[in-house]
């Protein structure tokens, strides 16, 4: 409370007009001398609009500059800065994704192929599968690594050149998901070539489909060599005689199209914090409808990355 000139800074007479202004009882606290002759101080105009329109002008010019340096270059704190950009200004910060450069080429391709299995394929028949290394070892992220001392420590966080991983391969339908199995010889994983693939279609993924009615599911992979080798595509037309999806297969499957396979879309991502025997039927169908979904996605976009899904606009 600052003592005005109507009682000329009189501090008695200040604390009196407050326990009259407020019917205060002769003994009850009042406002101390310091308090009274406190100076208001200089009001905050970090917030002012002359403020507001620089952030504005530097924003535009310079939209991928960090806040930090723009808050430097007006000369004005972080903290102001970000308050101006949330409050005022409506501003927030977004990623860039990282994709793939596609050709026209390619575009034309994923075009093509996502009308072809629209065409002709039933939209609860697919039986789409990938693989997926997950490094079993943790990583240091420096950037974000302090250690707080009177001295330099001088800890070393030494770890491999290559780390450790698991080759696991699954595969999404609407009934549900298959797997997970693990491309491994003796507790070491190993690299995927076209007879182990073969030895996990015929040892793994057959059994398991003796309990599905598999007489209209269709099989899709992606173009990886080991996945359509003669002898693998071989034994996959034998098990999904006219219904396969793969390069070289009854439909096409596009090249450079994770966006649109539900193993790298959906699966992967979500066993990072999930366990797949918890993925449920329902969330699986969701899925199958994610995929056609993306398909006819990738007609509209005329083959182009689906800008839609993968910054999740609806």
């Amino acid at each position: 409370m600052h003592a005005g000139p109507l009682n000329n800074r009189s501090v008695i007479k200040t604390q009196r007009a407050f326990r009259t202004r407020f019917v205060l009882a002769r003994n009850a606290s009042v406002p101390d001398r310091k308090t009274i002759l406190k100076s208001p101080g200089r009001p905050r105009t970090v917030r002012a609009p002359e403020n507001v329109e620089a952030v504005r002008a530097s924003i535009q010019q310079s939209p991928r500059r960090s806040a930090r340096k723009h808050a430097k270059s007006l000369g004005i704190s972080s903290r102001s800065l970000r308050r101006i950009l949330h409050a005022d200004l409506k501003l927030h910060p977004y990623k860039m994704v990282l994709a793939q450069e596609l050709s026209e080429v390619v575009y034309a391709n994923r075009r093509a192929l996502s009308a072809g299995i629209l065409q002709r394929v039933p939209a609860a028949a697919v039986l789409s599968s990938g693989e997926v290394h997950f490094h079993i070892s943790g990583a240091v992220n420096k950037q974000n690594f302090r250690c707080w001392a009177k001295h330099n420590p001088r800890e070393l966080h030494e770890g491999p050149l290559h780390s450790p991983c698991l080759t696991v391969w699954c595969a999404v339908a609407h009934f549900g998901v298959i797997g997970p199995y693990f491309f491994e010889e003796g507790g070491a994983t190993v690299t995927v070539t076209s007879e182990r693939y073969i030895e996990m279609l015929e040892t793994f993924l057959r059994p398991k489909l003796d309990d599905v009615d598999t007489e209209h599911v269709w099989f899709q992979q992606d173009r990886a060599t080991d996945h359509t080798a003669r002898r693998s595509l071989g034994v996959l037309r034998e098990m999904f005689p006219g219904r396969l999806i793969s390069l070289r297969g009854d439909v096409g499957w596009p090249a450079r199209s994770p966006d649109l396979s539900p193993c790298d879309f959906f699966l992967w991502g979500y066993l990072k914090e999930k366990e797949i025997d918890r993925i449920l039927p329902e969330i699986t169908r969701r899925v199958r409808e994610n995929f056609r979904e993306r398909l006819q996605q990738c007609i509209v976009n005329n083959g182009h990355h689906l800008f839609d899904k993968v910054f999740k606009t609806h």
